[in-house]
């Protein structure tokens, strides 16, 4: 009975802490828009040739390089972009995708989508959390993430320890509990 309590418990903690480092990651929602044949083979403004078909986006101040996680909220599709131009500072739209990048989510016959955009890893987010130190990022949502320390404990360690509370908690009951769990 006593490791079921303990199964849930892990179970809950292990499902917010996943659910709050998924939030973390996140740092702006919005509306994507995409981009494509016109702009084939032109300069970006980071000074690549565009194509397409690739996997690449233009943001307003994101930094060239940066590789985000862009999230059609209405599909549920993601994909992986790398910023490599630029959005009017007066664009009422958060990300340009690249053709490509706008198929994978499902967005061609649309156009235009609400998206999340997330950094795509703790170590991502804490690059863009540096840059942004003291320089202005209106819109922008972003906040350092504190790993959690994992202490490695042993199937052997754990029941013990289990043990030992039962024992001192719930002396007469241990022997039929301890039983039961084992």
């Amino acid at each position: 009975m006593i490791f079921r309590h303990l199964l849930i418990l892990f179970l809950v903690f292990t499902s917010l802490k996943v659910s709050a480092q998924s939030d973390s990651l996140l740092i702006e929602k919005g509306v994507a828009s995409y981009y494509g044949g016109k702009f084939h083979r032109r300069k970006t403004a980071n000074g690549e040739i565009f194509h397409v078909d690739s996997l690449t986006a233009a943001h307003k101040i994101l930094p060239f390089g940066t590789v985000v996680k862009v999230t059609n909220l209405r599909r549920n599709t993601s994909v992986i972009v790398r910023i490599n131009d630029r959005l009017p500072s007066n664009s009422k739209r958060q990300i340009d995708l690249s053709q490509g990048a706008a198929g994978v989510l499902g967005m061609l016959r649309d156009g235009l989508g609400q998206v999340r955009i997330e950094a795509i890893d703790l170590d991502q987010l804490d690059r863009l959390i540096e840059y942004f130190e003291g320089k202005p990022h209106p819109n922008l949502r972003l906040r350092p993430y504190y790993r959690m320390i994992f202490i490695p404990v042993t199937v052997d360690e754990l029941s013990e320890f289990l043990a030992s509370q039962l024992r001192s908690n719930w002396v007469q009951d241990a022997p039929r509990v301890l039983d039961r769990v084992f």
